[in-house]
């Protein structure tokens, strides 16, 4: 299950957006994020998801394969649910149980919220699974040179971020591994309440946290041994061109953003 989370994962392919500039799809991924926060109903959330359906049929990506994203974080969108259902007052009561009650104010916040977290990480898994990391690396050096004339480094910022989304994916696997070798050996990951299920994890910790520091530590050596230097004088095998799609998807996707916004 944990190797069904999106965020950080790259899926190559030739869409029209894939080739889109990395700069333009980082800024349509932050400006649709904003608008999904501003939407008020559930009009808004469903052109919103017709939107994010259409950008998986261009990027030739299958949408089961973004809603496996969701899987791994039912619990955190349940959680969500839950505490809106029992804890918002407001209208009439739907259902009573002793000193729980359910009003129609917490069941309409609730499916509100955890449709709007279901979104947020359908969309924002959109950005890794089109966008390499050496061009997501790029176009977030690019975006955040601004800053270089205040003293902030770009170019290490660019670096720590895109590695640090792309280790998502790797930890998840190795947390994977582990689990079944630990499963393997008679291991019960699965009986229990939540707490004994989370308690049982903790072994899971040391080894996973030993190779952490092992990857990143030959991450860092493979990275010395090829002279890699960030920052000024640094060249690119690829340098980032705006094209015309490129202003056209920007500005349709700005459109797009601020009309759902009256939703």
């Amino acid at each position: 299950m944990l190797t069904n989370i999106t965020i950080g994962q790259y899926i190559s392919g030739d869409s029209a957006i894939h080739k889109l500039d990395p700069r333009v799809k980082i800024l349509i991924t932050i400006i649709l994020i904003t608008a999904l926060f501003i939407i008020k109903t559930f009009t808004g959330f469903l052109i919103y998801l017709i939107y994010v359906l259409l950008i998986l049929f261009l990027s030739n990506i299958s949408v089961i394969r973004v809603l496996k994203g969701l899987k791994p974080l039912f619990f955190l969108i349940l959680i969500t649910m839950v505490f809106h259902l029992f804890l918002t007052r407001g209208g009439e009561v739907i259902w009573q149980w002793k000193f729980l009650r359910i009003e129609e104010e917490g069941l309409f916040t609730g499916l509100f919220m955890t449709s709007r977290i279901a979104l947020l990480i359908m969309f924002t898994s959109l950005l890794t699974l089109t966008t390499s990391p050496l061009q997501l690396t790029d176009g977030i050096e690019y975006l955040l040179s601004p800053l270089k004339r205040f003293g902030v480094p770009a170019a290490e910022l660019a670096m720590m971020m895109t590695i640090a989304l792309r280790f998502i994916p790797t930890l998840l696997s190795e947390a994977e591994k582990i689990m079944k070798a630990q499963m393997a050996r008679g291991a019960d990951f699965e009986s229990g309440n939540i707490v004994k299920r989370a308690k049982k994890l903790i072994p899971l910790l040391v080894p996973l946290f030993i190779n952490a520091f092992r990857r990143a530590e030959e991450l860092a050596l493979a990275m010395e041994s090829r002279s890699y230097r960030g920052g000024e004088g640094r060249t690119r095998l690829h340098e980032l061109k705006l094209e015309k799609i490129d202003f056209i998807s920007f500005v349709f996707s700005l459109i797009f953003a601020i009309a759902i916004s009256f939703f």
